[in-house]
């Protein structure tokens, strides 16, 4: 340590040095050895340090998670004042307006851990930024990182109408925090609903009722590959949503598309989605479980044949306790899909859980085509977009699996 701080120190087991000298930022109640209280306040900026004394990092300390601190900086020199978190939200919204160009309008701005914010999601949906918190500590000090999201945005010229944050996360819980929705500010009663435009695609978000922050952003450029392939192709998306990976296949020129939700409200989202689009013309809509309704089109009686089917599930799992399951569940979509399709159909599907680990998924679609009788052909294989960057030293930041395939 370069100088004397005025800050509780804890030191940590060889194990958990090793992992925050490899980049990783969560130090688990396990690994702390000595120098922790329960007169800690919770949420307050801890040292961590070596079983030898020697400095490893500073961090928010959580007195009800396993995660028992979230490793901030590794300089020792750092004051973590107000300076430090308008720094890091320039960062983030530099990082955006390279990586994302004219796509900066409606994208994540902030991705908890991969931009040094533990716990924080930030979603911009135009004129309306939708946040989500589940840390301690960046729940204390959200006042200032929402004034320097402000300001920056505003040194862009972009004005924001409204902060809505949506607490509800059991995450929240786990810290200590209460759980709700609501506008940030009293004074803020405005409408939570804006337009977003996406692959050319118009949108409804509502940040109060939609999905997770309002819409799931990670799959922009994904969505925009199904669009290159759909061309003369009928079209089966599940789990649809708001129906963007089946707008984007028609607007890709599929000659028709069902959008099949198990969520009466999604399909009503999606009709109206393809509306707005003028693309309901070539679209159906159906509310159905996606685990009944593969069998049964496979089945024959319902007439319906498709050459291009989309698997989008939420995540089947949470935990690694019941990652078990969840691979059985993937599967039997996967090969429920294969079975439907023709020879020579294809196949977009993914995974939205970090605990279904890539090489996992990967098998789990060869076996699948094995039992299915059938053989896939990797078109692509891809991840989020990139304003949901990897951090290559944080394994729980790389979650999302995309595999493009065709069926043979």
């Amino acid at each position: 340590m370069k100088k004397e701080r005025d800050l509780i120190r804890l030191t940590v087991t060889k194990k958990g040095e090793t992992a925050i000298r490899r980049g990783h930022p969560w130090v688990y109640d396990a690994e702390i050895t000595d120098g922790y209280n329960d007169d800690i306040e919770n949420g307050s900026i801890v040292d961590v340090v070596s079983s030898g004394g020697s400095y490893l990092g500073s961090g928010f300390v959580s007195r009800n998670s396993k995660i028992r601190v979230r490793i901030l900086s590794n300089n020792a020199n750092e004051t973590f004042g107000e300076d430090f978190w308008r720094r890091r939200v320039r960062y983030a919204l530099d990082y955006r307006k390279t990586v994302m160009g004219d796509d900066y309008s409606c994208c994540r701005l902030i991705h908890g851990e991969s931009d040094g914010f533990p716990g924080l999601t930030v979603d911009r949906y135009n004129d309306l930024i939708s946040v989500e918190i589940s840390s301690y500590g960046t729940e204390k000090i959200k006042d200032v990182i929402y004034s320097a999201l402000i300001s920056e945005l505003g040194r862009d010229g972009v004005a924001i109408r409204g902060i809505y944050e949506r607490n509800e996360s059991a995450l929240r819980l786990k810290e200590g925090l209460e759980q709700y929705k609501d506008w940030y500010g009293s004074e803020h009663t405005g409408d939570p609903r804006t337009e977003i435009c996406e692959n050319g695609i118009i949108y409804t978000v509502d940040v109060c009722e939609g999905q997770k922050t309002g819409f799931f952003l990670d799959q922009k450029y994904n969505r925009l590959q199904v669009a290159k392939i759909a061309e003369g192709k009928t079209v089966l998306d599940c789990f649809t949503h708001t129906g963007s990976f089946g707008l984007n296949a028609a607007k890709g020129g599929a000659v028709h598309v069902t959008c099949v939700d198990v969520s009466q409200t999604a399909v009503d989202m999606a009709k109206h989605n393809a509306g707005i689009n003028h693309l309901d013309d070539r679209m159906d809509f159906m509310c159905a479980d996606v685990f009944d309704l593969l069998p049964e089109l496979a089945s024959g009686k319902s007439g319906y044949r498709y050459d291009f089917i989309i698997l989008d599930p939420p995540a089947f799992t949470k935990s690694r306790s019941t990652a078990g399951n969840a691979a059985r569940g993937y599967k039997e979509i996967n090969y429920r899909a294969m079975k439907l399709l023709p020879r020579g159909g294809y196949l977009a599907t993914c995974s939205c859980s970090h605990f279904m680990r890539s090489e996992d998924f990967r098998k789990m679609l060869i076996s699948a085509a094995r039992d299915s009788g059938r053989s896939l052909k990797l078109i692509e294989e891809r991840r989020a977009s990139p304003d949901h960057p990897v951090s290559m030293n944080i394994d729980e930041t790389d979650y999302l699996k995309f595999y493009l395939l065709q069926v043979v």
